[in-house]
């Protein structure tokens, strides 16, 4: 089996149709069905520009291309696809301000769902600029089809995005904050309320959307909806992004203090996962579009620490099952 989509090798990590597929080298992948490391290296061949015949067997993971047969541990398959297809990368050191290695897993689960949420949300803002520069109209993209069509499609974008988005939201304030307020009494109370500030338009924006959907696309009303539209997603996203940064900047710091053991780390991440169930188990695909490889990878790696191993293949499945 080949894999019949490809993750963009651009400076964006949208899952697109692999281009000049047939010119891709083959990669063979022996390995257990099922296996979190089996699905964890199908999902890092799905970056590289490559084909991939899997075959399923009851050993751990070998991989083959041309004379090498390469096996061993995750990272190590991992860094042999770096030194054959060198782009993209998908073990580069981690960056951003002041976290690094050491920082608790807690901190980066956090950044890395606040990279994928801000990379879909200027999606769809460019995508709402552009819906509104062309009055509605049809681009001629048969993907996309007739106005009415392509609204549906924005509108589950959407409602995709904002169901991450909440599931985040609670995530934090179930868990996150929990912890922060051993730090810092109170803090809770605020992050929390800077929570609910912007629900209101996240609600009002999809409110927004179903209106568009209905009206018809030669009408003025429709350019005038769009326009606003536009406008308001650019204000989400820039109040988005403010917050985001302020809890990097001014709240995960603080769960250093907290001293947190790599088993209470892990225990954590258990209950980071048990509230973001609902997305991850059907959203999953769509959240890890939003993150560059070594991102993908970083997340991934999380994931895999987590005591609940069937849920975690399950997630991969959601990627690879698609593709392979």
């Amino acid at each position: 089996m080949g894999n019949c989509l490809g993750l963009s090798r651009k400076s964006t990590s949208e899952i697109t149709p692999a281009d000049a597929v047939k010119q891709h080298p083959t990669i063979k992948l022996y390995g257990q069905p099922n296996s979190i490391s089996t699905y964890y290296i199908l999902c890092a061949l799905l970056y590289k520009p490559v084909k991939v015949n899997f075959i399923p067997s009851d050993q751990s993971p070998v991989l083959e291309y041309k004379s090498d047969s390469v096996n061993g541990t995750v990272d190590t398959v991992l860094r042999y696809l770096d030194v054959k297809f060198p782009e993209p990368k998908l073990l580069t050191g981690r960056v951003g301000g002041w976290h690094d290695e050491t920082t608790p897993f807690i901190v980066w689960l956090v950044v890395l769902q606040h990279r994928s949420m801000t990379w879909h949300l200027e999606r769809m803002g460019r995508w709402s600029d552009d819906l509104a520069a062309r009055g509605g109209k049809a681009r001629g993209d048969p993907v996309m089809g007739t106005p009415r069509m392509e609204m549906r499609k924005f509108a589950r974008g959407y409602s995709q995005l904002l169901e991450v988005m909440l599931e985040h939201a609670q995530m934090e304030e179930r868990v996150v904050f929990q912890i922060l307020e051993k730090a810092d009494r109170g803090l809770s109370k605020t992050a929390n309320e800077d929570h609910a500030r912007d629900l209101p338009m996240m609600n009002g924006i999809k409110e927004d959307i179903k209106s568009i959907g209905v009206l018809d696309s030669g009408h003025p009303a429709y350019q005038e909806a769009l326009c606003n539209l536009s406008t308001r997603l650019k204000t989400l996203k820039e109040r988005s992004k403010k917050h985001f940064e302020e809890e990097e900047k001014n709240l995960l710091p603080l769960m250093e203090a907290a001293e947190m053991s790599k088993a209470q780390q892990d225990k954590v991440l258990d209950q980071c996962l048990d509230v973001m169930h609902g997305t991850h188990s059907h959203l999953f695909r769509f959240f890890m579009e939003g993150l560059l490889p070594p991102d993908a990878m970083h997340y991934l790696d999380m994931l895999s620490r987590c005591s609940d191993q069937n849920r975690v293949s399950s997630m991969l499945r959601l990627i690879v099952d698609k593709v392979v």
